[in-house]
């Protein structure tokens, strides 16, 4: 079972992308805190795996209207306090990436609620009961390298006559990193299995797979795309995290949320061994650890079934990606590290993206996808 997993930086030189609400140590009362972790070092600030989540989300809905990528987003139903999506992988992308919990009430005024949502946002696909689908795409917060002091901006609204209303808000300067993950195996891969939380499909969407002649893996009770559908599923998510835009403030604090470096590759299990390779060093500056990276090539080489994929936007700490492409070109004439000695691709993170789906749909895809 492969796992492609990796980090991502996205830098944050003014920021304020994710916020927590009101400020209770502001001096107004219309005050804005920004997201933080405190910690006996500091204040880290950081975005959900929600909040990132939703971007992504955002992103590939809108390039998918506009044309530019290929993606199905799944509607959303809501029954009073309630709402999900339809929870139907077979037909919508969204579903089957990024998961679903389903259980909808059976009572008269729920159903009233679903019918008036199927006249607004479409077809729903009737559920016989509970289904789950643990999300094939994981991600961690994206949290600051190193703690910073926060700054309070003090705003008015004065195009009024009388006395101006003051605001203030939080923001800071930050280099964010995250976990990403994606389950190959479980892309396209949709289980009957009759367990809480590995329910994937009912009685319903099961007649679905069969009507759609989608492979039956007995082994796993399990009904699967075709590797064509799900690769450019995968494809379709990859090329969306290289354009992923989102973000709160972002009127006041414009910021761009794409990677600006991206390290990944293919693994054998659901670890994620390259979250060491870069942090801060004792100075709270960017650095990459090339021993780190070392060890881990030594350490994780036998796990390791795809070149080492590097994405960096040049001008971000050039000097910082001038040793990591050192590093690299070390690694890969060291055998001792590791045998076939490591491959490695090095460019801009969205060329390296589209590298990587490229590679995705030749020759090791059966395996990268198994």
């Amino acid at each position: 079972m492969a796992y492609l997993s990796g980090i991502i930086l996205v830098d944050a030189p003014a920021s304020a992308l994710n916020n927590s609400g009101g400020d209770p140590e502001a001096s107004t009362d219309n005050a804005v805190a920004t997201k933080v972790i405190k910690t006996r070092h500091g204040a880290y600030p950081y975005v959900s795996a929600q909040a990132f989540r939703y971007w992504l989300r955002t992103t590939l809905a809108s390039a998918a209207a506009a044309g530019e990528l290929p993606w199905i987003n799944s509607p959303i139903f809501r029954e009073q306090k309630v709402a999900y999506t339809d929870g139907n992988p077979i037909e919508y992308w969204e579903d089957d990436l990024f998961g679903y919990m389903r259980a909808p009430s059976r009572r008269t005024e729920a159903a009233a609620a679903r019918q008036a949502d199927q006249s607004r946002v479409g077809r729903e696909t009737p559920t016989t009961g509970e289904i789950t689908r643990v999300s094939p795409f994981r991600v961690s917060p994206l949290i600051a390298i190193a703690p910073v002091t926060l700054t309070r901006d003090f705003g008015t609204m004065s195009r009024h006559e009388g006395d101006p209303v003051p605001h203030e808000h939080q923001f800071y300067r930050a280099v964010l990193k995250g976990l990403i993950s994606l389950n190959l195996h479980a892309v396209g891969t949709f289980s009957e299995v009759q367990r809480s939380g590995y329910r994937n499909l009912d009685d319903n969407r099961v007649k679905q797979a069969v009507d759609a002649g989608l492979e039956y893996i007995a082994q796993e009770k399990s009904y699967r795309l075709k590797i064509d559908d799900r690769i450019e599923r995968v494809a379709a998510l990859l090329k969306g995290l290289a354009l992923v835009s989102g973000g709160a403030k972002q009127a006041l604090h414009y910021t761009d949320v794409s990677p600006v470096v991206i390290l990944a590759g293919v693994f054998k299990g659901g670890n994620d061994p390259l979250q060491y390779v870069v942090g801060a060093g004792p100075d709270g500056q960017l650095r990459i650890h090339t021993d780190a990276l070392k060890e881990m090539v030594r350490a994780w080489g036998d796990q390791m079934i795809s070149p080492l994929y590097a994405g960096w936007v040049q001008g971000f700490y050039d000097d910082q990606r001038s040793a990591l492409e050192k590093a690299l070109q070390e690694i890969a004439q060291d055998s001792d590290l590791r045998q076939p000695p490591l491959e490695y691709r090095l460019d801009h993170p969205r060329a390296i993206l589209s590298q990587l789906t490229e590679d995705l749909g030749g020759e090791q895809s059966s395996a990268w996808m198994a």
